[in-house]
């Protein structure tokens, strides 16, 4: 069979056709599938292999803000649901943020003003070194306890199990190369689509370049590593720092940030110019997750400076009180970056583009496809 026949071979129909296997690609079949539809996913790769296995796991619901926030909560009801059926590696051990200066403690204390103590834990230096080892220099800090942790090198594709147990056909290695108000043509085939949702992360430019320059979209490149832990101590919640506090919304309704800003900007220019958000989480080893620096362009340079790793090896290292870190795999993580946290857009009828463009897709997407779907569905 020749390429131009393969092309035109049937693969079917189905109630939804969803375009990438990442998080947000599964979120929408997930939906579709307590709804009663049809579902078929289609991925370029054998298994998923991007931004929704590079990351920490971490489910940062608490940290949130605006729609960010209202996806996120939902979102945290139906891991609860999902870790039962597909039998997800989940912990709802919370988040605990490190503050090793008072205007970062201010802050915190601001955002437990706001959110209160069902969200928001104060804690002292003592109740900090309870749950994680600490160098010097710890005032306190705070404890999220909504926020929980998955493995991110498990969750996609035990979700996409669970998916092909109830039907979902899968077609891996597979490219959508044309997209139709009912018709999507890939590299083995058509399939025939009831409604179409692309989930293509920062991909969205190779199917939909002006909608992805309207939206502003660009590659953001992080720098992660995986290490020993250099305490061998077991370490249950995910771990921010003051440089965390930089990097989320849900932070920014704190006047005290802005001092925070000031003061890293002045000690630590070259982090802050690195895009450095200092965390991390331990894997069901006992390694360490930790990272990581932004980088944003629209085409991202190819070679990876080692200074960028070492930044955030001797920031975790100081942060943990250790000596140094044992490197056991270094990686780059790509998600879509963009002014707004999301993209949804409808580029022709029945057909509707999703990206999570904040870097926050685990802990969003299963809130944001149930209104996506809603309004698709109309």
């Amino acid at each position: 069979m020749t390429s131009a026949q393969q092309w035109n071979q049937p693969l079917g129909s189905a109630d939804l056709v969803v375009v990438g296997a990442g998080i947000v690609g599964l979120a929408h079949a997930v939906d579709a599938v307590r709804r009663g539809m049809s579902v078929a996913v289609v991925e370029r790769d054998e298994r998923a292999t991007g931004a929704s296995v590079r990351n920490f796991g971490h489910g940062c619901f608490t940290a949130q803000e605006g729609d960010a926030l209202r996806y996120a909560l939902e979102a945290r009801s139906r891991w609860l649901r999902l870790a039962g059926e597909a039998g997800l590696r989940m912990r709802e051990s919370g988040t605990v943020v490190v503050a090793r200066a008072e205007d970062e403690y201010a802050v915190l204390e601001e955002f437990q003003a706001a959110r209160g103590g069902d969200q928001v834990v104060l804690l002292d230096a003592a109740g900090v070194a309870r749950r994680m080892p600490v160098g010097p220099g710890v005032l306190g800090g705070a404890w999220l306890p909504l926020d929980i942790r998955v493995d991110p090198r498990q969750a996609a594709h035990a979700i996409a199990d669970r998916l092909a147990l109830q039907g979902v056909r899968f077609h891996w290695a597979t490219t959508a190369h044309t997209i139709e108000p009912d018709l999507v043509g890939t590299s083995r085939g058509r399939i025939r689509a009831g409604r179409t949702v692309m989930a293509v992360g920062h991909d969205v430019d190779r199917h939909f370049p002006e909608l992805a320059e309207q939206a502003g979209v660009r590659r953001c490149a992080l720098h992660m590593l995986r290490v020993a832990d250099p305490h061998g101590q077991a370490i249950d919640p995910a771990v921010l720092s003051g440089f965390s506090l930089l990097r989320y919304d849900g932070f920014g309704v704190c006047p005290t940030r802005a001092k925070v800003q000031d003061r890293l900007g002045a000690d630590h220019p070259e982090l802050i110019d690195i895009g450095l958000n200092l965390m991390f989480t331990q894997r069901p080893g006992g390694d360490l997750t930790i990272g990581d620096t932004h980088t944003y362009a629209t085409t991202l340079d190819p070679f990876k400076a080692e200074a960028l790793d070492q930044h955030v090896l001797k920031e975790t290292a100081r942060l943990l009180g250790a000596e140094r870190l044992t490197v056991r795999e270094r990686w780059r993580g790509v998600y879509a970056a963009a002014d707004r946290p999301f993209l949804i857009a409808s580029p022709m009828p029945g057909v509707r583009v999703v990206s999570v463009t904040a870097g926050i897709g685990m802990t969003t997407a299963l809130g944001l496809a149930p209104e996506v779907l809603d309004d698709l569905l109309r």
